[in-house]
């Protein structure tokens, strides 16, 4: 029977409103989520992390203090990125086993381990430490859809995940591209070729994922993902009161009870209309072009704040178009962060340049070089002449390549902190961090930032920045796209 993972902490409001849901919000809220029968709530990781420091003025570890506070039937958890673990790139190990024995002592009981590239070396070590913690760990594998992606990838994929000490499989469709038929044959030869439980994770984006789920129940799934309705549906999850509903009706049993429902909604209802400005139409409803494109709902919106900051709305079909190509050149990559703002970001340039890679971002770059692990296909050779030229890529672990952090952080913020958690904040988004440390320290700083977040909830601005490139200079609106929590959610 399904167990529900109840998701309006961190990816329904990431896929809906930015992550931009305060800690204070969540808090008056918590004893009576607690009582509703979920087995977990998502409600850290993915983008919640850089978003507290950079939007909210909160310190992320703090919302994980305030949940324990209340929450004592249900588990925790969080979406960690393999080694990257809530940033966009990858870390030393010191760094990665100190962050996840740290986020398990603050109150993660679950963690939900992924790599964008599905590359298992970038899994294995956030693994082994999350279990060496007692924690439970959910072994991801992104579905998506290429002429290289078959379903006994993602069950290989599965296997290893399985040989790592994963406890759980997750199935991460953050494009809401698995079709019924699909999620009911992966799900079945999944649990029995793994003989473990599986979870699936999905988005409505195309419409399919509610249907997915049905059909996943009918094949044994053991965990699924939901959004209560106030933040379910388009860019996020299925309805958490509604797929209850037709679940329990049909012998499906979750253990969810539902008198609850009422007046939790109510709570949310009335939150989303506080927060309404930051939802964009879009995210709201169902895109089908996502079954042509094969990308995030997200995607969609931030492409649209991009381009309309360009001037250049009349090329969205063409940068929709150039998605897949570019996919196609970086070896068929998954589109999930960080991976769908690499490729989106490189997309939009390509298409306002005139001329595909005649500007060629830093990310790509690193991706020719293997510096975020083996990517499904082979890239493009002509791309990574362009990108890197003859420099030597690597070809193991990456991680392997990155010397030990810990020490050189703790040195770096010792005039703010010495607490681990802070210097994990700085190791992650150190100018950010000490941005935070900084109005920590000067109650009136903190007064100012605290009026700039709210006036920037107001305007929701997006950055524009000035390039330089070979003396060149190029006005290129990516500041929320590449590498920054703020848009709408790509899927993680």
């Amino acid at each position: 029977m399904p167990k529900i993972t109840e998701t309006i902490f961190r990816d329904a409001h990431q896929s809906l409103a930015a992550t931009r849901i305060e800690t204070s919000d969540m808090i008056p809220i918590l004893e009576k989520i607690d009582e509703v029968g979920y087995w977990s709530l998502e409600m850290w990781g993915g983008a919640t992390f850089d978003t507290c420091l950079r939007f909210l003025n909160e310190n992320p570890w703090q919302r994980i203090r305030e949940f324990k506070k209340h929450i004592k039937k249900t588990k925790l958890q969080m979406l960690l990125r393999g080694q990257n673990l809530v940033g966009y790139k990858h870390y030393a190990d010191d760094i990665v086993e100190k962050f996840i024995q740290t986020a398990h002592e603050t109150g993660i009981e679950v963690f939900r381990i992924f790599d964008a590239l599905n590359d298992i070396r970038n899994m294995e070590f956030s693994i082994k430490v999350a279990k060496k913690c007692g924690a439970i760990v959910q072994g991801t594998v992104n579905y998506t859809i290429s002429p290289v992606h078959k379903l006994q990838s993602f069950i290989d994929v599965a296997k290893q995940l399985r040989d790592s000490g994963s406890d759980i499989i997750c199935i991460k469709d953050m494009a809401g591209l698995i079709s019924p038929a699909i999620a009911f044959e992966l799900i079945s030869k999944m649990k029995k070729e793994t003989g473990l439980p599986v979870a699936l994770h999905s988005h409505c984006t195309t419409g399919m994922a509610p249907i997915s789920y049905f059909k996943a129940a009918e094949a044994g799934v053991d965990h699924l993902d939901t959004a209560l309705s106030p933040f379910s549906s388009g860019t996020s999850q299925p309805t958490t009161e509604t797929l209850v509903a037709v679940l329990d009706e049909s012998g499906y049993k979750t253990g969810v009870d539902a008198k609850h429902f009422t007046d939790i909604t109510r709570y949310f209802e009335n939150l989303k209309e506080k927060y309404q400005y930051l939802i964009s139409p879009l995210a709201e409803r169902i895109d089908v072009r996502a079954l042509i494109y094969q990308v995030p709902g997200g995607m969609f919106t931030n492409l649209v704040s991009q381009l309309e900051k360009q001037g250049a709305m009349d090329k969205f079909e063409a940068v929709l178009a150039e998605i897949p190509k570019v996919r196609e050149d970086l070896g068929w990559v998954p589109l999930v962060t960080p991976t769908s703002q690499i490729v989106g970001t490189q997309a939009t340039l390509n298409v306002i340049m005139g001329q595909r890679y005649k500007v060629i971002i830093q990310e790509v770059k690193d991706i020719c070089k293997g510096l975020y692990g083996r990517t499904p296909a082979e890239i493009n050779p002509e791309v990574i002449k362009l990108a890197i030229g003859d420099h030597a890529r690597i070809t193991g672990r990456p991680a392997d390549t990155i010397a030990p952090e810990w020490q050189k952080c703790k040195d770096a913020v010792k005039q703010y902190s010495d607490k681990d958690e802070d210097i994990l904040s700085y190791a992650l988004f150190p100018q950010v961090a000490i941005e935070f440390f900084e109005n920590q320290k000067n109650p009136m700083k903190k007064e100012q930032a605290g009026d700039a977040t709210k006036s920037s909830k107001q305007t929701h601005p997006e950055k524009q920045f000035v390039l330089n490139i070979n003396g060149e200079k190029y006005e290129v609106g990516i500041a929320e796209v590449v590498m920054e929590a703020g848009a709408a959610s790509t899927g993680c």
